[in-house]
């Protein structure tokens, strides 16, 4: 269960922290937790402010194929898989490979790109529709924290359920205060967010032995 980055080659985004303060009101959030038009195309304070493909998951998955020595036919899990970008590339890559995602988004399912959309399929990380050792590869980037901590909990065992032993999540955490007070700023939908330790403790406890990462707000 080891702590890695696996999304160094992923651009790292600006952030002003103090304007999204600003701009953060109750109906912001509101508006940011239905998951909606809203929060993925529109106004950069609600979300995304536009959730376009631009090919910059490739060298990720070139990354996850090489570090889990997946096969050309793995069977591949995206949980919170937005409009399918990610397994897109997976497909890109691996044509062989079988991929499925879920989001809680009607709407990123409805956006879905089409090389991967029948694919997809509106649903919950904490309670995946898959039987037992379905997946080669189960991912999970910025998606469980979403959601609160007896959820998430659930998310990290059904993730532990359907894997086959290999599965990678990152989540909203802080090393320091200046984090904490940054991603407090910052956070528009997470209902779950600690330490790194409060994490690392957390993960033995409910059994979830894959590895993990952090969205750090520095």
């Amino acid at each position: 269960m080891p702590e890695i980055n696996l999304l160094n080659t992923h651009p790292h985004t600006k952030r002003n922290y103090e304007k999204r303060a600003e701009e953060k009101t109750p109906e912001i959030v509101r508006l940011a937790k239905q998951f909606g038009k809203d929060f993925f195309d529109g106004d950069r304070k609600c979300g995304y402010g536009g959730y376009k493909y631009d090919g910059r998951w490739k060298a990720v998955v070139e990354r996850m194929k090489s570090y889990y020595h997946l096969p050309e036919d793995a069977a591949i899990l995206d949980i919170g898989c937005g409009k399918g970008f990610m397994l897109h590339d997976f497909k890109e890559d691996m044509p062989n490979c079988t991929v499925s995602g879920i989001d809680i988004s009607e709407y990123a399912i409805g956006q879905a790109m089409p090389s991967v959309k029948p694919f997809l399929k509106v649903g919950s990380a904490d309670k995946l529709d898959f039987p037992d050792n379905s997946f080669a590869l189960v991912i999970s980037i910025n998606s469980i924290h979403n959601l609160p901590l007896d959820r998430c909990k659930k998310s990290l065992q059904e993730i532990e359920r359907v894997s086959r032993g290999n599965s990678y999540i990152t989540v909203d955490a802080w090393r320091n205060e200046e984090e904490h007070q940054n991603l407090l700023k910052w956070v528009l939908t997470a209902e779950t967010y600690m330490h790194v330790e409060e994490w690392k403790k957390l993960f033995p406890e409910i059994g979830y032995t894959g590895d993990y990462w952090w969205f750090i707000a520095d």
